[in-house]
């Protein structure tokens, strides 16, 4: 089939069929490109010999929006979209954001709160034995019970609230295949309980085999402890080669089982799930609203690998792509770059070569493969593991081929580097071309903080080594007679935080002439390390107490002193200082942040330096 996949029946009925296999509703607007979740699984089920009709942001609340094509041979496939709703939609403040880059003309108010629960209800108002799979990042990281910020409370399962059938997590290539494989053979969808990579639920805990009990959801949801303990088992059994079975009881006869993570995919598997055939676009019907945003950062931009074992504890990675690294071939990735030559909006610049860290482009260590990733230690943290294997030469021999090829200008690096991860390299070859040919000015990195308690919560490395590479960075640029910054990404009020960790933090930037203009309130998401810290007050890996700032205004306080050049921010930045003792920090002095009460014309400085 070319084109995009059918949104409407009479492009169903046009092609010659009287219904679709699969029917997928999805919070996001139709992109059919490999950077969005839909597209990818809906074109590995049509390269499978299925057919499937896309329903994009459905109104949720007529019933009849999701009867479009009728009910579906196989079942419904539901996704949140690119990001859980709850995210998408709302601030850490729990204030409604303005856009959503995902919904034409960056509309908001396109998709509803929590929405793969709200679209499977609305399916199962109308087609009631009709099987249901749950994707996406939504369904993956509320697979199980899970801490919900925006509610405050221990959620269920979203497979319960939702009334699905099965949920497809992490990368579902594999998962979606098998699911559907099994659903043509005719086996009813209660007995699909063998698919790696799949959840499923259950009132039978003798049909359970080889798997760990978690702590019942009525435990878990009276007891902190016992929510933390659930985690750091969940935590320890996210790898393909080793993770457990799971599964957690509710009200005594129910039973949600997770079963062991997919099999990561190889690197042809990779190469082919990349060369299906997209039409790189958002659907022509979004045109007159403009398109859709988040595409337009994206357009030009070619994903590398998946999989990261950097492990920051407050990213959901580890949960939803796993700590073993994917990659595409070269040649794969040059044929993506010789599609951009094609198109007449190319000027000439690829804006990224992605992954969730950008340079990983092998496993950590050559038994990750065979025995998978450790689960008693990570690699990169609290120092780097001695069988970690670092080499940065395959990814310098795309970024050189990409940036030789006719009709590129430039080839950008903008995704996450590990620093701590370049400066283990003893060949610097790689940080020399960087500088040299893939950074434009400013390279953006991700230190976050500079207290070391609160970066060893955070999972980082200690703030010696981000200064360390500071210094290698402007040293290199100095010998290519260049002007270039490193510009840090930097996180208030994250789980080990004080109001003093926050001062020392914007001491260090008055230290380093730095003057953040977009700073990050942490905002606990499903699936981290850092939410259960936030929620339990306990780090699930060590079960160690870990200090929590959760009143809004001493986040505010602590997010003020980031800016504490800002005026709008004078207010906070005094008490803040006050608070914490540090008076001495309101003056004249060089080490001043912020000028005494009634001297405007001594107020702070905003400095142009971004840096």
């Amino acid at each position: 089939m070319s084109g995009f996949l059918p949104v409407k029946r009479q492009e169903m009925l046009d092609l010659g069929l009287d219904r679709m296999d699969f029917v997928y509703v999805c919070g996001d607007a139709y992109v059919d490109h490999s950077s969005f979740g839909m597209a990818i699984i809906t074109r590995v089920l049509e390269a499978n010999g299925y057919t499937v009709g896309i329903i994009a942001q459905p109104d949720w609340r007529k019933p009849e929006s999701i009867t479009e094509f009728g009910e579906p041979r196989l079942a419904f496939l539901v996704s949140a979209g690119n990001m859980d709703s709850m995210v998408n939609h709302y601030t850490v403040a729990k204030k409604r954001r303005q856009t959503d880059a995902y919904s034409p003309g960056g509309a908001i108010g396109k998709r509803p709160d929590y929405a793969a629960t709200v679209y499977c209800n609305l399916i199962r108002r109308t087609y009631k034995k009709t099987p249901i799979v749950i994707g996406g990042i939504e369904g993956s990281l509320r697979r199980l019970a899970h801490y919900d910020y925006w509610s405050d409370k221990i959620r269920r399962s979203i497979l319960l609230d939702a009334g699905a059938d099965l949920i497809s997590y992490g990368r579902g290539e594999h998962s979606i295949v098998e699911i559907a494989d099994a659903l043509n053979a005719g086996i009813p969808v209660k007995d699909i309980t063998f698919i790696n990579g799949t959840v499923y639920k259950t009132r039978e805990e003798d049909s359970i085999y080889d798997a760990i009990r978690l702590p019942d959801f009525e435990e878990i949801q009276r007891d902190k402890k016992a929510y933390a303990r659930s985690f750091g088992i969940q935590y320890r059994n996210t790898d393909p080669f080793n993770g457990k079975r799971l599964y957690e009881c509710y009200d005594g006869r129910m039973f949600v089982v997770q079963n062991p993570p997919s099999a990561p995919l190889s690197t042809m598997e990779m190469d082919a799930v990349y060369a299906l055939p997209y039409m790189r676009a958002w659907h022509p019907m979004y045109d007159s609203q403009g398109g859709i945003p988040a595409f337009s950062e994206i357009k030009f931009s070619i994903t590398s690998n998946r999989g990261c074992f950097g492990e920051c504890n407050f990213c959901a990675l580890t949960f939803h792509q796993g700590r073993i690294i994917q990659t595409r071939s070269h040649d794969s990735i040059l044929k993506e770059a010789g599609q951009f030559l094609k198109e007449e909006d190319f000027k000439g610049y690829i804006h990224d070569v992605v992954g969730p860290t950008a340079q990983f482009r092998k496993p950590a260590c050559r038994k990750q493969l065979k025995y998978g990733a450790c689960t008693d230690k990570t690699c990169l943290f609290p120092k780097p593991c001695p069988n970690l294997e670092v080499d940065h030469s395959d990814y310098l021999a795309i970024l050189r081929r990409l940036r030789s090829l006719k009709g590129v200008r430039k080839v950008f690096v903008r995704s996450g580097i590990r620093f701590d991860y370049l400066l283990l390299d003893k060949d610097q070859t790689f940080l020399k071309e960087l500088c040299q040919h893939h950074v434009s000015g400013q390279l953006r990195v991700a230190p976050e903080h500079v207290s070391d308690h609160v970066l060893k919560e955070m999972g980082k490395p200690q703030i010696a080594v981000y200064n360390r590479f500071v210094k290698e960075f402007e040293r290199v640029n100095q010998e290519l007679h260049m002007e270039q910054y490193c510009v840090p990404y930097l996180m208030s009020s994250h789980p080990g935080s004080t109001l003093e960790d926050a001062v020392a933090l914007a001491e260090y930037l008055h230290r380093n002439h730095l003057n953040p203009r977009q700073v990050q309130d942490y905002l606990p998401t499903p699936g981290t390390v850092s939410t259960c810290m936030y929620y339990t007050g306990l780090n699930p890996l060590t079960m160690k107490e870990v200090y929590v700032p959760r009143n809004p205004h001493e986040k505010a306080l602590q997010r003020a002193l980031l800016q504490y050049r800002d005026p709008k921010n004078y207010s906070l930045v005094h008490e803040a200082l006050i608070k914490a003792g540090r008076t001495d920090l309101i003056g004249f002095g060089k080490e001043c942040l912020i000028r005494p009460r009634g001297n405007s014309k001594n107020k702070p400085r905003q400095k142009k330096s971004s840096r």
